[in-house]
């Protein structure tokens, strides 16, 4: 099932995405976290400034 949710989503035309995948450091004990999203390609560059 999700082979076709992929092949629909790189049509031709269609709309792309991209994973955004952050490391967010935990100032209290220094340990990271990853902050995953999924957004449009043309606002890859505004969500990492977040």
């Amino acid at each position: 099932m999700a082979k076709k949710v992929v092949a629909t989503l790189k049509k031709e035309g269609g709309v792309k995405y991209a994973k955004v995948i952050k490391a967010v450091k935990n100032p209290a004990t220094g340990a990271y976290t990853f902050k995953e999203e999924i957004v449009l390609q043309d606002e890859v560059q505004s969500a990492l400034k977040n």
